[in-house]
């Protein structure tokens, strides 16, 4: 479970890749509908695996030992068992390689889908929109300034 104050640091390529994979989805759309179009989009592939190598290896740790993940949310859980199945494939082609290392590879592999559900994907996607926009705003306060100053 995150705290309080903990940032996502991969959150703005996952943000990049979920909006991706929802203008893809979208414009093969006839009919918009955001409940739709985000339960749909969810189930892209994915470019990577979006957690941190140290999470994943704190998991990957705890599977080993025979924790069978019960207290996860099911998309989550079912995340790491898939990144786990991954790293003991890596593993046994790679025996050379430490956990951190075979972690490091796995989790930038493709991922089958983006283990959202679609209710988090529609508040990624618009939190994403927004600032994209507040981006935008800036930008063009930022050059609208300038161009009053030079005149």
């Amino acid at each position: 479970m995150r705290h309080r104050g903990n940032t996502f640091e991969y959150r703005d390529e996952r943000d990049a890749d979920l909006l991706r994979a929802y203008h893809s989805y979208i414009s093969s759309c006839k009919i918009i509908d955001i409940h739709k179009i985000s339960e749909q989009v969810v189930l892209i592939p994915s470019s990577r695996f979006w957690v941190s190598e140290e999470r994943t290896a704190i998991v990957v740790r705890k599977i080993r030992k025979g924790d069978t993940l019960d207290n996860m949310r099911p998309l989550l859980k079912e995340m790491f068992m898939e990144i786990y199945r991954r790293v003991v494939a890596m593993e046994a082609k790679h025996p050379e390689l430490s956990l951190f290392e075979i972690v490091f590879r796995v989790i930038r592999q493709p991922a089958p889908k983006f283990y959202l559900t679609p209710e988090s994907a529609r508040v990624i996607m618009y939190k994403a929109k927004k600032r994209t926009m507040q981006n935008v705003k800036a930008r063009l306060r930022h050059m609208t300034y300038f161009s009053l100053v030079r005149k």
